[in-house]
């Protein structure tokens, strides 16, 4: 399969999408961040930043509509009442008509710089799900000890549980196309964290190609937000959903082969 050219691409419609809750101090100033980062990029020209909001009690809506008032064309609001990084991401893509949808943390964790690499495999048709891993030989990674080693177990016990050969399942930096979404959308029950691994899980089932990028990743890039993970208790509960998820591609498996 021969990759776009530039013309090719710029007909692509791509989403560069922000779930946001209680960010008013990061909101603006990473905005505005990823927009100049974009403008400057070459790589498609029909683009737009969607601020998805969900369950903010702060001014993190108001910092967004500023956005969206100063330049329609680059900016979109949609926002929703429940919390949840799962459902943010959820509600919004089933309502977007992008054909390329891009998710990233509002705190840029990951460096602008890694975009490139997570968009082009899916541009150039090599791939329909592109996940940054902080755990691939190439990546970089900032971040405490007990942060590391609990993200290298997590990751080693889906492989485990779930049999499926990919190094980082959880990390905030990814882009799919739209019809790799619309297929596994039904199947996407999670409304917090743990969406991104049923995200690529039931992507990796249903046979979809998935390309891992090593990525530039710090906890601690910008000081004005700390993470909102907490732990211990993540991770029990990251586990337990591991064998629900195991559960659930049983009964799936088992009812394809039957239809």
């Amino acid at each position: 399969m021969t990759p776009m050219s530039i013309n090719e691409r710029s007909n692509l419609r791509v989403e560069f999408c922000l779930p946001v809750r209680n960010e008013e101090k990061i909101l603006e100033a990473n905005a505005r961040r990823l927009f100049d980062f974009l403008q400057a990029q070459e790589l498609v020209n029909n683009w737009q930043i969607v601020v998805i909001i969900n369950g903010s009690q702060d001014q993190s809506a108001a910092i967004a509509q500023n956005l969206v008032n100063q330049d329609r064309a680059r900016f979109r609001l949609h926002e929703i009442e429940r919390s949840g990084k799962g459902l943010a991401l959820k509600q919004y893509f089933s309502t977007s008509c992008a054909d390329v949808l891009v998710f990233m943390d509002i705190d840029l964790a990951v460096s602008l710089d890694n975009l490139p690499s997570l968009l082009l495999p899916i541009l150039e048709k090599k791939a329909d799900l592109v996940i940054g891993s902080r755990l691939l030989p190439n990546s970089q990674t900032s971040r405490s000890f007990w942060r590391s080693l609990v993200s290298n177990v997590y990751n080693l016990f889906s492989r485990i549980i779930l049999g499926h050969d990919l190094s980082d399942l959880q990390c905030g930096f990814k882009a799919l196309t739209r019809d790799l979404f619309n297929r596994v959308q039904p199947l996407l029950r999670d409304d917090n964290w743990f969406f991104d691994t049923e995200l690529v899980i039931f992507s990796f089932y249903f046979g979809y190609r998935i390309k891992e990028v090593p990525v530039n990743w710090r906890e601690d890039r910008y000081d004005e937000r700390k993470s909102k993970i907490r732990v211990v208790i993540d991770v029990w509960a990251f586990l337990k959903n591991l064998f629900f998820l195991r559960r659930r591609l049983y009964f799936v498996k088992k009812y394809h082969d039957s239809v």
